[in-house]
């Protein structure tokens, strides 16, 4: 099975747009499965409308919890806590009543080796949802982290390799991962065995730095980059550059995007662009991508 992830080195770049629309153009032609590796805001499901299937918790890390039955009120968890996650009694509570801020907390559990009297314990959170849907254009499995929990890059493993064992058992030719913005671990893990990595940049003054870092990401794990360059035409100055970037990098420039107000009414609508109007200047310009990415090797 075919892996392609739509990665950015920054957000706000069309990565979502444009993995719905190529959802969308492959549906017609192949098999696929989809997946969301944005876990920490991940919104695809808004442009493809899926039908809910399964629902599963993902364990984060470990968090301290006092018990308030058994705290001496020492304050010992408050001097050596590092994360400014024991918060400690306000004047109108009993001096024992120290508690933890779950969001700050780190989990390395300082503070219930050093309690005196064993009043810590600590317990590992949910730290968000994983799901499998079905949408109109193939399977989606994707993912809701909670506000400040960690592990994302797991989080985004697990929706992945969901998809692949799908994919693989429904015999689908294509996986095609709407991948996280920069060049963290969770984009790592969304990038890991992909074929091609299509990178979304526009003309902005950072552009070639962001998409620097990312080619820099993506060729360390020996995958094969192409650049699409989305509102192309808001400052064609810095297109042209970001073109000649790619030209001296050897790097396959798959076309441009213009802007497109049909985006816009498309995404209010909760639909891909090229379903919404297949006409729009930015339909035609991403059905022109989807047919020189399904002719790469």
């Amino acid at each position: 099975m075919r892996q392609i992830v739509i990665l950015s080195g920054k957000g706000g770049t069309g990565k979502t747009t444009l993995t719905a629309a190529l959802a969308h153009l492959a549906f017609n032609d192949i098999e696929l499965v989809l997946a969301d590796a944005d876990v920490d805001a991940a919104n695809l499901e808004i442009l493809l409308k899926p039908e809910l299937l399964e629902k599963h918790s993902f364990e984060g890390g470990f968090k301290a919890e006092i018990d308030t039955e058994n705290c001496n009120g020492c304050g010992r968890c408050f001097d050596v806590c590092r994360y400014d996650a024991v918060i400690p009694p306000t004047s109108n509570q009993e001096p024992s009543k120290y508690r933890i801020d779950r969001i700050s907390c780190e989990g390395c559990n300082s503070c219930l080796h050093q309690c005196p009297v064993n009043a810590i314990s600590s317990h590992r959170t949910t730290a968000g949802k994983w799901f499998q849907s079905r949408s109109l254009y193939g399977p989606l499995f994707h993912a809701e982290m909670k506000a400040g929990e960690e592990n994302s890059g797991k989080l985004v493993s697990i929706v992945k390799n969901a998809a692949i064992e799908l994919g693989e058992k429904n015999g689908c030719m294509l996986l095609i991962v709407d991948g996280p913005p920069g060049i963290g671990c969770p984009v790592i893990a969304a990038a890991a065995g992909a074929d091609l990595a299509v990178i979304s940049t526009e003309p902005g003054v950072s552009a070639i730095h962001d998409l620097s870092r990312i080619l820099r990401t993506v060729k360390h794990f020996g995958i094969t980059p192409a650049v699409c360059i989305n509102r192309s035409d808001i400052n064609p100055t810095k297109t042209i550059e970001i073109e000649a970037f790619c030209l001296t990098e050897n790097i396959i420039l798959l076309g441009r995007i213009p802007y497109d107000d049909s985006v816009t009414e498309a995404m209010s609508k909760g639909m891909p662009v090229t379903a919404f109007d297949p006409e729009t200047p930015a339909s035609v310009s991403i059905k022109d991508i989807w047919e020189i990415l399904s002719a790469l090797p």
